[in-house]
């Protein structure tokens, strides 16, 4: 792929996600989707697919809700993206559940705990956290 596709591609990931999130907020009233996030949106090659990372606190029934309104969501939110962005074929959405917040405190944890463990030295401080 070449550069110049790869950003417009980048492009229209992010102003998907941008037409996504502001239709949540202000046009769908459905309460299982109240107070979820969309991260991140990742759009394959050929733009017919477009995987929507969303965010959501709460357990896995929370999360099994908000998976549960956008499945019903989806064909609303779809045509409300072909109304407001100019493609020529609109992609498909796909949603799931962006785990990379808890990826990341769990890899935080594991390190504080080798540190703790004294397995791994602790990290050097940086200018602003000397004293």
């Amino acid at each position: 792929m070449s550069h110049q596709a790869f950003d417009r591609n980048q492009r229209l990931a992010s102003e998907i996600r941008t037409v996504l999130a502001e239709t949540l907020t202000r046009r769908v009233n459905d309460p299982r989707l109240e107070g979820v996030v969309i991260s991140t949106v990742r759009l394959n090659r050929d733009k017919t697919l477009a995987k929507i990372y969303f965010s959501v606190i709460g357990d896995e029934e929370r999360e099994r809700r908000a998976s549960d309104g956008f499945e019903a969501a989806s064909p609303f939110l779809r045509r409300e993206l072909g109304r407001k962005m100019r493609m020529r074929a609109l992609p498909a959405l796909e949603f799931s559940r962006d785990d990379s917040f808890e990826y990341g405190d769990k890899l935080e944890r594991l390190f504080d705990q080798l540190h703790t463990d004294g397995v791994m030295p602790p990290p050097a401080k940086g200018p602003k956290e000397e004293s």
